[in-house]
């Protein structure tokens, strides 16, 4: 049975409910800027989940890549052999068990994901821009305590 909510913890959902509109309302006002090459990549979307998977979990087997994402073997492969032929990835075998294929990115698939990496960023810096020193200061500990949050559940869910 689910006990009521308090009236702390509706404050709080509402004060959630509040940033998570302010958040919406900032980004549509500033429109992310995406690069004119990426309106034309030929990359995929799924391509991109693998290359990011690729990024955040470091190199993996084909079978894990599919059941990180919840796809077919068969079409994980084939969305591999894609980045393949754009040498975003390396595929190469297991020492220990030649049968196993590990699958990693490539300098080129790094690049891509750095470039995205350095995107967020500017659109950050562009946020910053123009804060007083005051703001600023109060911006940096908001991020601290978000990081501070992070870790703290991060931790927690190991």
């Amino acid at each position: 049975m689910n006990k009521p909510k308090s009236d702390k913890g509706l404050e709080q959902d509402l004060l959630v409910s509040g940033i998570l509109k302010l958040s919406e309302d900032i980004f549509q006002v500033i429109k992310l800027s995406i690069p004119p090459e990426w309106l034309t990549s030929d990359m995929s979307v799924a391509q991109l989940r693998v290359l990011l998977l690729l990024h955040s979990e470091g190199p993996s087997r084909m079978g894990s890549i599919a059941a990180m994402l919840d796809i077919a073997l068969p079409t994980a492969t084939g969305i591999m052999d894609n980045l393949l032929k754009k040498k975003l990835v390396v595929r190469r075998t297991d020492p220990e068990d030649r049968r196993v294929v590990i699958c990693a990115l490539s300098a080129r698939g790094q690049s891509v994901i750095d470039r995205m990496w350095k995107l967020g960023q500017f659109q950050m810096e562009k946020l910053l821009h123009g804060l007083s020193h005051d703001e600023l200061k109060k911006a940096k500990e908001v991020a601290e305590i978000l990081l501070r949050n992070v870790k703290s559940q991060t931790a927690n869910s190991n």
